[in-house]
């Protein structure tokens, strides 16, 4: 993984919009709040989504993706920003975020705060970089990530 130097105005801009959704997740004592938007090469957003929008097993990334045909064109430059490390285990459901998002082309991954263990071990940012995408943590917008979650993960 790399190190949030690399992370721009643009990146922070669109993490902290993935924050912003995070606090729209009904209330969960089973699952993490999460937020998640995906951006063009551009920075334009072309999904958003968050935990439990459709359904109470709903994981943030994937109700982006949703929104999204696996054959855009515009997820081969795209970049995809969560406020929480994609999931690599899974209890709900038997795919998890990091395999999800591998069945697309997006190529950069960008999250604030990397998963505690509180449900499942922590294994998406290294199942993507081990996958060859590019994976960025931005650690100084982990504790505004973590506000949505704080019932989960303590003060």
């Amino acid at each position: 993984m790399t190190a949030a130097d690399s992370a721009g105005d643009l990146d922070r801009a669109l993490l902290r919009r993935a924050i912003e959704l995070s606090h729209r997740c009904p209330p969960s004592t089973t699952a993490f709040s999460v937020g998640c938007v995906i951006a063009d090469r551009d920075g334009t957003v072309i999904a958003e989504g968050h935990s439990r929008r459709d359904d109470p097993h709903d994981h943030a990334e994937e109700t982006a993706l949703k929104a999204l045909s696996p054959d855009d064109p515009r997820l081969a430059e795209a970049t995809l920003y969560s406020s929480l490390e994609p999931c690599g285990h899974r209890a709900s459901r038997p795919r998890p975020c990091a395999a999800l998002i591998l069945e697309t082309p997006i190529p950069r991954i960008v999250y604030a705060w990397g998963e505690p263990p509180v449900f499942v071990p922590a294994s998406g940012g290294k199942h993507l970089a081990d996958s060859g995408r590019a994976v960025v943590q931005v650690p100084e917008l982990a504790e505004e990530a973590r506000e949505a979650n704080a019932h989960l993960a303590g003060p």
